[in-house]
């Protein structure tokens, strides 16, 4: 009796697939149609102006996901990374498929993280392999899925804390809150310090982060500014590091950090603890956290700041220390604009992907598949009623920090930082926009939110409520 009823709702679903492709499609013509309007010039930097935002990616996406699942170019779209054409790949199966076969499709940052660390791999531009292996097996006995609780959470806690408590009801989120409040943790848990004598200050470790982010992750058309400002941050955080180790070994603390740690292990001969190996290991580590948590934990409020229900329960969430509702809402909030819409994998060889369905594809020798986890996270063939925000969804229903062997080392640090960097500002009031150009997200000519002020409007807490709440702060 299932299995009948099941099948008498199949069509039912494909129609309104369908029926979603077809929306998709009108709405990505309204999107289009804005850019035709003025210099005939400027004309085609406008269309992808559009296609360059979260919503003409949406609509994009979600006409290919009905229309051409897995659509494969011969045109390279991407210069930044040695490739014979260009496959999207938009269906969740499909990108998850992509993402589990390492053997067919490589990572393809390893050029670019050799010229960051001048010379040596980081893992994330390794393949599965023993040197794969053994480094990330050497980091997680430095970098501990308990130093969450134990060490990261405190940190941010009381420094967004301080942050909010002074902000007297204004504040540019990412430039007052995120970007310094993660500055300032990836310095103290890592053992690396800026702001003293000698040393770098904390904007130099937010600037050098973000450029050497771009340079690997987001600068698909290699630009030569991008490439030039990556160099010479890299060539100075490589100086900084060094300095650090040598500090450190010369000056030996007590202090509980992955520095010490690092050479800790060092001095127990343990395999992949020379000096070198930690400092490659801090730059790669450094480079993915600074950026990313600020940009996840800004690109979701600025979603909530839309979605006024959404924003209440998450203050009330917040205000109630109930932890894991605040995290789902957030996370949930961060799907309708994660930190990347693509990741990027190399066909080492012909191969086909969705075998056995009429959307396999092959995909040639060299092709760069751009596994749109955005797409996935907007499928209707796996997500009830996709476009509804609805925090209650499983997290299997997520892929924001990667999926398979390449999934975020740190996944289990963004999963706690993003929701903490936001509570205090959510528990304090209801934030809105501030009037004006203030008020929106500004990248400042980057890929990275640099503004976005908030104000905040007191609200008065309801101790029933909050009683009534199941706390579960950790």
């Amino acid at each position: 009796m299932t299995f009948l009823s099941n099948l008498l709702r199949l069509p039912v679903r494909w129609l309104a697939i369908l029926g979603g492709g077809i929306a998709d499609l009108v709405a990505l013509l309204k999107l289009l149609a804005r850019a035709f309007p003025g210099d005939k010039a400027g004309r085609q930097q406008r269309l992808l102006g559009v296609l360059a935002t979260t919503a003409g990616q949406r609509a994009l996406f979600g006409v290919l996901r009905v229309f051409w699942a897995n659509l494969v170019l011969r045109r390279k779209l991407v210069a930044a990374y040695d490739n014979t054409g260009t496959a999207i790949v938009t269906r969740d199966v499909d990108v998850r498929e992509v993402l589990a076969r390492d053997a067919d499709f490589l990572v393809v940052y390893e050029l670019r993280m050799r010229r960051i660390t001048a010379g040596e791999n980081f893992f994330l531009g390794m393949q599965d392999s023993p040197a794969y292996q053994r480094n990330v097996s050497a980091m997680r006995l430095a970098a501990r899925w308990e130093d969450v609780s134990a060490i990261i959470r405190p940190t941010v806690d009381e420094h967004a804390g301080t942050i909010v408590a002074g902000a007297e009801g204004k504040l540019d989120v990412p430039a007052q809150l995120t970007l310094p409040v993660v500055a300032d943790m990836v310095a103290r848990y890592f053992g690396t310090p800026v702001g003293g004598d000698g040393q770098p200050s904390r904007d130099d470790l937010i600037a050098w982060t973000s450029v050497m982010f771009w340079y690997l992750f987001i600068d698909l058309g290699a630009d030569p500014d991008v490439d030039r400002g990556a160099t010479e941050a890299a060539a100075a955080a490589r100086d900084w590091l060094d300095q650090c180790i040598a500090d450190r070994k010369a000056n030996p603390t007590e202090t509980d950090d992955v520095l010490s740690r690092c050479l800790g292990l060092q001095r127990a001969d343990i395999l992949g603890f020379d000096d070198l190996a930690i400092r490659n290991n801090l730059i790669g580590l450094i480079i993915g956290a600074v950026p990313t948590l600020s940009r996840a934990a800004v690109q979701a409020l600025d979603q909530l700041l839309d979605r006024p229900g959404p924003l209440a329960d998450a203050c009330a969430a917040a205000r109630a220390d109930h932890d894991s509702k605040l995290a789902a809402i957030v996370f949930e909030a961060l799907r309708f604009n994660p930190v990347n819409p693509f990741i990027y994998r190399r066909a080492l060889a012909d191969t086909t992907i969705a075998q056995g369905t009429l959307r396999a594809r092959r995909i040639p020798k060299g092709t760069l598949v751009l596994a749109s986890n955005l797409s996935a996270m907007f499928d209707p063939a796996r997500l009830d009623v996709p476009e509804r925000f609805d925090s209650t969804r499983p997290p299997d229903d997520y892929i924001l920090w990667g999926y398979g062997l390449h999934t975020c080392f740190g996944r289990h640090i963004n999963s706690a930082v993003v929701p903490a960097l936001l509570k205090p500002l959510l528990a304090a009031g209801t934030p809105r926009r501030a009037a004006g150009d203030a008020g929106k997200l500004d990248t400042a000519g980057t890929p990275f939110p640099a503004h976005l002020v908030v104000e905040l409007i007191p609200v008065r807490v309801d101790p029933g409520h909050r009683a009534g709440m199941a706390a579960d702060k950790p």
